[in-house]
């Protein structure tokens, strides 16, 4: 102790994004407008993978895993934003911003290893396709799911557990716009350079490097195996198979790196909330987005779709004109 005024924290002021009021209204609406896109496109693609029997496949699995994942977070993250807004109470109770740390270091472990369950799928469907349907059967699909999502939060119970015994300074004001960890680690009086220690080592090899290696791995073989085919045309069939998954581990692991991968002493916080808002804002939105524009399966799921509701609508219309017609006659 060093005789700093110490009391007990009820709540916490979140500061949101910028302090600016006239900027406010824009960021409200931009950030309604990418959740909206979000939670459209994610709903989109679950309903698409459960309706459509063409996506019953172990990708487009692990796909509506994923969707979910991206609402969840999005919509934990976010929502702070959007009703203080609206209400104009920026407040939020100390148990329920631990809880939403939990909830979002728990559903940030699940995306990673997600991810990594995907990698292992393009890699089998890529390197042993004459063994894909025996090996990426539903049993072991539904059990590296669960694990991903068990696994997930297990690994969140820790680091929950440390900064719930946190007590914390005088100035309640958290300058970011959700409870995240490193804004409540600023603001704790207690020494946390244990729970920092096992947030850099423990947390980020078990949660962050270990589906980050699996994934590694699986395209390592992935590119060998794309580079001894000759065709050029086949090169390019294999490639796009898993390009787009590609592509969002890349924009995932970027933020994330740039966000978390640093000493909590050295991060600034006003640039850390940018690659924050990137990452639970931005890369959620352009998932479905990515999956839908460089996907064949989901344009043509989405036609079909479009096509069975088209003709949904006529042949309800049909009936009513065939009614009418016998009601008259």
């Amino acid at each position: 102790m060093d005789g700093r005024n110490v009391s007990t924290t009820t709540y916490f002021i979140i500061m949101g994004v910028s302090g600016q009021p006239s900027f406010q209204l824009f960021l409200f609406l931009l950030i309604l407008l990418i959740y909206l896109i979000t939670l459209g496109g994610n709903v989109t693609i679950f309903l698409l993978v459960c309706l459509d029997h063409h996506l019953h496949t172990p990708m487009y699995f692990f796909l509506a895993n994923l969707s979910i994942l991206d609402i969840s977070c999005s919509t934990i993250t976010l929502h702070k934003i959007l009703t203080s807004f609206i209400s104009g109470d920026n407040t939020v109770s100390v148990p329920k911003c631990l809880v939403q740390i939990f909830a979002f270091l728990s559903l940030t472990c699940d995306e990673l290893l997600i991810l990594a369950a995907m990698s292992y799928d393009r890699y089998v469907a890529i390197c042993k396709p004459l063994h894909y349907p025996l090996v990426m059967n539903s049993k072991l699909c539904v059990l590296l799911a669960s694990l991903c999502w068990v696994c997930g939060f297990i690994e969140g119970i820790p680091t929950f557990m440390g900064i719930f015994k946190l007590s914390y300074y005088e100035s309640n004001k958290m300058d970011h716009f959700f409870c995240d960890i490193v804004p409540l680690l600023k603001l704790s009086y207690s020494d946390t350079s244990f729970l920092q220690l096992y947030i850099l080592t423990v947390g980020v090899v078990v949660c962050g490097f270990t589906p980050f290696a699996l994934t590694f791995i699986s395209y390592i073989f992935i590119i060998i195996t794309i580079l001894s085919i000759r065709s050029i045309s086949g090169r390019r069939k294999a490639f796009y198979t898993c390009s787009s998954h590609l592509t969002v581990v890349i924009c995932l692991y970027s933020s994330l790196f740039f966000q978390y991968l640093r000493p909590t002493s050295s991060i600034n916080l006003g640039s850390s909330k940018y690659f924050s808002l990137f990452n639970v804002a931005v890369v959620p939105m352009l998932n479905p987005l990515i999956y839908s524009l460089k996907n064949k399966d989901v344009k043509a799921a989405i036609r079909r779709r479009m096509t069975f509701a088209e003709v949904s609508i006529n042949n309800q219309g049909h009936n009513r004109n065939s009614i009418t017609l016998k009601i008259i006659t």
